[in-house]
């Protein structure tokens, strides 16, 4: 199925004023571009993928370091990258959103090479690489008439920032609170720790260390999903294989399909279980919505005839289907029809709403289940709290097109 298009409507602002924290992972379409002019950057249908993290600033210059925002979050966020290239970071961190997807392109401008080479110089002016080193690899194939400096911004435009300019891209948004997000940013800050500290060279490794275990990991520091282990041997790590728009897939089935009305179900998740108990909430909840962007058609720089592929049997795999669902119910991808869902799915489990007495006495095995009682209070004081965000959504936003 082809990216979906127009890109639904989507209104940032009334977004973050019901969620100003939030990481959307995207899922980033292979990179081709047009000879003749700077470096030659060709790469495969599996893509790569980027986080954006709303509600984040730059903590200092320098060594990329990321915090919460101190004052008005819904007004700032940052971008990372993941990248072979770098050998003292895991990461990179492009400040402002509009940066990071579109580059210095204005609404409606033909992305020319005059444009190009401007986003470079503007990336360069804000230091995004001034502290990490690339691998001397990088530099092998360096055209005449650059400085190591300078290729730098030519071989990550289009990968690490401007992503807009060369790939296509399918976002799944999970919005968190601000407390997840101090617990996102703990887990990134240290992943880029002993690399900062010289104790150890980053090393690229398409199965075992790469863009999308970043973004799994960012969302199991929350409890959203258990842990994507890294380093494994080559065997294990094979049949267990990142990609981008599996990953996209993953999350929006994660923020949104699991029956939350079957209060078992919820409980025999372990990684659900033990974030309830922990105070983390549900991984399914209101707002993580799914969007589309094609890359910038009116291009001199990039192809536009882009591929992004599924990992996945040919015939039963069933990544397709769950694509092609996201892709047209409005409930993935309209922020108005989330809500309306959500509203319905909590009175639906505050109406079905069975004592505890009773799940103990028609289950025997939750007897010997000594969390259960808790996870029960804690698991309806997340609806109910989860309920209660949707009413302060607003009417208008919440019956929106309905």
């Amino acid at each position: 199925m082809p990216l979906p298009s127009p890109e639904p409507p989507h209104d940032e602002a009334a977004y973050t004023a019901v969620d100003p924290f939030y990481l959307e992972f995207c899922a980033l379409s292979e990179i081709q571009k047009k000879p003749g002019y700077g470096a030659d950057i060709r790469g495969g249908v599996g893509g790569h993928s980027t986080i954006y993290l709303n509600g984040v600033c730059l903590a200092g210059g320098g060594y990329p370091e990321i915090a919460v925002c101190p004052s008005d979050p819904a007004a700032h966020g940052v971008g990372l990258s993941a990248n072979g290239h770098f050998s003292n970071a895991n990461w990179v961190a492009i400040p402002g959103r509009d940066f990071f997807y579109h580059g210095t392109l204005r609404p409606g401008q033909a992305l020319t090479r005059q444009v190009y080479d401007a986003t470079k110089a503007h990336a360069k002016r804000l230091g995004i690489y001034d502290a990490i080193r690339f691998h001397d690899r990088v530099f092998e194939d360096m055209p005449t008439g650059y400085t190591r400096d300078a290729f730098k911004y030519e071989v990550s435009i289009g990968t690490d920032y401007a992503i807009g300019y060369a790939r296509d891209r399918y976002c799944a948004r999970v919005p968190v609170s601000a407390a997840q997000m101090a617990r996102i940013l703990d887990y990134l800050n240290g992943l880029n720790r002993p690399y900062r500290e010289g104790r150890a060279k980053y090393e690229w490794s398409v199965l075992n260390d790469n863009c999308i275990h970043v973004a799994h990991n960012a969302l199991s520091a929350i409890g959203f999903w258990p842990p994507w282990p890294t380093r494994r041997l080559f065997l294990i790590a094979a049949f267990d294989f990142p990609v981008p728009k599996n990953e996209f897939v993953n999350i929006m089935r994660r923020a949104n399909d699991m029956p939350l009305d079957h209060l078992l179900t919820v409980w025999d998740d372990g990684p659900t279980r033990r974030a309830v108990l922990a105070g983390e909430g549900l991984p399914t909840r209101p707002g993580a919505i799914a969007t589309f962007a094609p890359v910038t058609r009116d291009n001199e720089v990039y192809d536009t005839d882009l591929q992004l592929i599924f990992y996945d049997d040919p015939v039963f795999g069933p990544y397709e289907g769950w694509y092609r669902r996201i892709a047209v119910q409005p409930r993935y991808t309209d922020l108005a029809a989330d809500l309306r869902h959500f509203r319905a799915l909590y009175g639906r489990i505050e109406a079905d709403r069975r004592p505890l007495s009773w799940w103990l006495s028609h289950h025997p095995r939750l007897r010997s289940a000594p969390d259960f009682p808790a996870f029960y209070a804690r698991y309806y004081a997340t609806i109910e709290t989860s309920a209660a965000s949707i009413g302060a959504a607003g009417p208008s936003l919440v019956t929106a097109g309905h």
